[in-house]
C-alpha cells in the first residue's frame, strides 16, 4: 500500500467550461468534507471559485503529505505540474476538458475515484519538464518550465524565421521554417502530433525536435537523448523579434542574435492515476483507435 493522503489542495483556473469545473469543485468538497480530510484551496483558484475552502500560500504547500486535485483539462494540469514539481508534491486531475490526456478521472467518477488514490490505491509516474532559458552574452532574460513542450514561434515576424540548432553544442541544422517545436514524451500527443511528430511513450528518456512548416522537403522530425542540452541561436537576418512559449503559457519574445537553452529540468512531475491505469488505454480511447477487428 502506497501513503496516504492527510491534506487536498483544489486547483483550478478560468476556463471555457467554468460552470462545469465549479460544479465539480463542490461536489469533490463536499465529498472530502465528509471523509474528514483537510482541504485548502491555491490562491489563483480562489480567485475564481467561490469556495468556503482555506487558501493555502504556495510556499506552505508540500509541508504535509499534500495530494493536488486538479479539476479541468490538460492546460490546467500543467499550470498545476509547474508549481506542484518546486514542492515535489503529486498531482492527479479531474477531466473538465476535451480530450484529457492528463486528467483521468471522469466527473462521474470522482467519488469512487478518488476514495481508492486517497486511500493509498494508485498509480505514479514520473514526467520530467524542460527548463527553458532565453540569453545572450550579458543577461539572462527569461527562464521557464514546461512538461508538455518548448515553441518557437514567428512572433510579429511575417516570413519564414531562421535559426541553428546545436544538441551537446554540435550543430544539427540551420532552419527556415514557421518555427520549431521542442516537446517531452508527455507532449508527444498535444501540438507536436498535430505537426507531424512520433507519439512517444511518457517512460522514454527522449526529446522530439519538430520543425514547423520548414522550407526543405528533408527537414523531419528528430527524437534526440532527454539528457541532451539543446540551443537554439537565433539569426541576426530576422527582420523582428520571434516568440518562445512554454506550455502555451509563459511566453516572451527573444531578439534576433539572442540565444534559447533547453534542457531538462532536475525536478520531475509526479503524476498520480487511479487503479487500472494503462497508458496505452489512453490512446486507444483518445485517439479513436479500434480495440477490435471489424471485420
Amino acid at each position: 500500500m502506497k501513503q496516504a493522503f492527510e491534506r487536498v489542495i483544489l486547483y483550478a483556473r478560468q476556463h471555457r467550461a467554468n460552470q462545469d469545473v465549479s460544479e465539480s469543485l463542490h461536489r469533490l468538497v463536499d465529498f472530502l468534507q465528509k471523509r474528514k480530510l483537510a482541504i485548502v484551496q491555491d490562491i489563483d483558484t480562489a480567485a475564481s471559485f467561490a469556495l468556503q475552502v482555506p487558501v493555502l500560500e504556495r510556499d506552505k504547500m508540500g509541508s504535509q503529505n499534500d495530494l493536488i486535485v486538479v479539476v479541468g483539462g490538460d492546460g490546467s494540469l500543467l499550470s498545476a505540474a509547474r508549481m506542484a514539481i518546486k514542492v515535489n508534491t503529486p498531482v492527479i486531475g479531474i477531466n473538465r476538458g476535451r480530450l484529457g490526456f492528463l486528467t483521468d478521472i471522469l466527473p462521474q467518477d470522482l467519488e469512487t475515484q478518488l476514495s481508492e488514490v486517497l486511500a493509498g490505491q494508485y498509480e505514479e509516474e514520473h514526467r520530467f519538464l524542460l527548463k527553458t532559458t532565453i540569453y545572450d552574452h550579458q543577461h539572462t532574460y527569461f527562464e521557464g518550465d514546461a512538461l508538455n513542450d518548448v515553441v518557437l514561434g514567428r512572433g510579429r515576424e511575417t516570413h519564414l524565421i531562421e535559426f541553428d540548432v546545436h544538441v551537446n553544442q554540435q550543430l544539427v541544422s540551420h532552419f527556415r521554417s514557421d518555427g520549431l517545436i521542442l516537446s517531452t514524451p508527455t507532449g508527444s500527443t498535444a501540438y507536436a502530433l498535430s505537426a507531424g511528430g512520433p507519439i512517444m511513450h511518457p517512460q522514454l528518456n527522449a526529446v522530439v525536435l519538430v520543425p514547423m512548416f520548414s522550407h526543405s522537403l528533408s527537414s523531419r522530425p528528430l527524437v534526440i537523448d532527454g539528457e541532451a542540452q539543446i540551443e537554439l541561436h537565433i539569426s541576426k537576418c530576422n527582420e523582428h523579434d520571434l516568440r518562445v512559449s512554454c506550455d502555451g503559457h509563459e511566453s516572451r519574445m527573444v531578439k534576433p542574435g539572442q540565444k534559447v537553452a533547453i534542457k531538462k529540468n532536475n525536478n520531475q512531475l509526479r503524476l498520480l492515476h487511479p487503479p487500472g491505469y494503462h497508458y496505452y488505454d489512453t490512446l486507444r480511447s483518445k485517439l479513436g483507435w479500434e480495440s477490435k477487428h471489424q471485420g
